[in-house]
């Protein structure tokens, strides 16, 4: 017999979800309670992004519980950034090596899909069930369904649910737990791309498609529909802000100078603006995630910005290791939920720098001609040393073998290398010829 039987999640989002499945095949009664009805029989109100980006961290969780071929099925590769300039002009900037791409994957219905997975295991979902308290000494969940409330006791308490997590606000009201929430000035709004008349994609779907505009940029990643979905980034208030986009003329005027390629090909413009709520970004750090017998994951630990498209590959990769430090430990939790901490919070820390510093690197840089020449010089390192100079991108998106706090480290001493190279005379017109031995020998 287990020593702990009955496990509580709260949260049906993705990483809870992936979550269950993880326990349930482990043996545990796994419970899941949802505060937003099933959103595999009702609409759920959007303003969250709908598409996400599936990297090697994510895919490699998903096929520890054998999901990861059949999820791929339904994404679309993604081999690099489409840069379009303010004259519509397109520069295809790859991801790392040839073969190496990030996926693009419907929120939804990923969701959906884990939640179908993990009832074929057993595990029980309890929608439209709000958690209103957490008593961490007896390890019981008060819970609202409807006017009724209810308490339940478990063995364990899971929260993951989210960055602004029930769970998460009882614990913030105990004695010596850290808590921050940091907001960008940027906010986003969903908007769309069409598929073509012919039912084709009006754009190249085997790309993110980035229109950098210093202070502010659009995206677009593709859907099996052949649309795509488009996401501005950009500040609430100040010059070139939501506040100023407050009138169709106005809405026309923004996307026709800075966006024209993109705005000719957005006919729903206007009812997307003003149907689609504009959204907020923010950075969640706390410490410690365990309360007795509670833990928090994925965005209740670590809430990232999402600039990096690591969100959930994080939330995933948490789900990956608390499997694993179980099969180390025994499926002893006192001693799994202390390791899980200690290893992990680095590594969100870690990642939420990398997220924020990769908005600067989308928004400001990439059409930069010294991040360009940057850019190619690491590629060159990396194909001569692919074991000594492995590029940031590449050790984020594609090595799941290592950790973001050693990503972020090593990247660190690689851009103050990159900062003196990039100095140098003459890079900029000789840069293939640059002494690619000399540069590595200084890691």
């Amino acid at each position: 017999m287990k020593e702990t039987k009955h496990i509580a999640i709260v949260g049906a989002g993705l990483v809870g979800s992936l979550l269950s499945i993880y326990l349930a095949k482990r043996g545990y009664k796994v419970s899941v309670y949802e505060r937003r009805l099933d959103m595999r029989k009702h609409l759920i109100e959007g303003g969250r992004s709908i598409n996400l980006a599936l990297s090697n961290r994510g895919i490699r969780a998903l096929e520890q519980v054998g999901l990861a071929e059949m999820l791929k099925q339904n994404a679309i590769p993604m081999h690099g950034r489409m840069i379009h300039d303010e004259q519509g002009k397109l520069n295809l900037l790859p991801y790392g090596k040839a073969g190496q791409f990030i996926n693009s994957v419907s929120r939804g219905g990923l969701n959906m899909a884990l939640m179908t997975e993990a009832e074929k295991h057993g595990v029980e979902f309890f929608f439209g069930h709000r958690c209103l308290q957490v008593d961490f000494n007896k390890t019981e969940l008060t819970l609202q369904e409807y006017e009724a409330v209810k308490h339940k006791s478990f063995d364990v308490i899971i929260g993951s649910d989210g960055a602004f997590s029930a769970v998460r606000g009882a614990m913030q009201i105990t004695d010596r737990f850290e808590y921050q929430q940091t907001y960008i000035e940027h906010g986003y709004k969903e908007l769309r791309i069409p598929a073509n008349d012919d039912g084709s994609f009006l754009m190249e779907p085997n790309a993110l498609h980035i229109w950098p505009r210093d202070s502010f940029m659009l995206i677009a990643l593709p859907n099996p529909d052949k649309t795509f979905t488009c996401t501005l980034f950009l500040p609430f208030e100040g010059p070139n802000s939501f506040d100023e986009l407050d009138s169709p003329e106005n809405i026309d005027h923004f996307f026709k100078k800075y966006f024209p390629d993109a705005y000719a090909m957005m006919p729903t413009l206007q009812e997307d603006f003003r149907d689609n709520p504009t959204a907020s970004l923010v950075t969640i750090r706390c410490y410690p995630w365990v309360r007795n017998k509670t833990l928090l994951i994925g965005d209740a630990a670590h809430g990232i910005v999402p600039f990096y498209g690591q969100g959930m590959n994080a939330g995933f990769e948490d789900c990956r290791v608390l499997n694993e430090l179980l099969d180390e430990h025994g499926d002893k939790w006192k001693k799994v939920l202390q390791a899980f901490q200690v290893l992990r919070k680095p590594d969100a820390d870690a990642i939420a720098q990398l997220a924020l510093d990769n908005f600067v690197e989308m928004r400001d840089l990439v059409n930069d001609e010294d991040f360009i020449i940057r850019k190619k010089i690491e590629a060159k390192l990396h194909e001569r040393y692919p074991d000594k100079w492995i590029p940031l991108y590449t050790m984020v998106t594609f090595r799941d073998d290592l950790r973001y706090s050693y990503a972020l480290e090593t990247g660190q001493k690689q851009k103050a290398i990159m900062d003196e190279v990039m100095r140098s005379p003459g890079v900029f017109v000789n840069w293939e010829s640059v002494n690619l031995e000399a540069i590595v020998n200084k890691l």
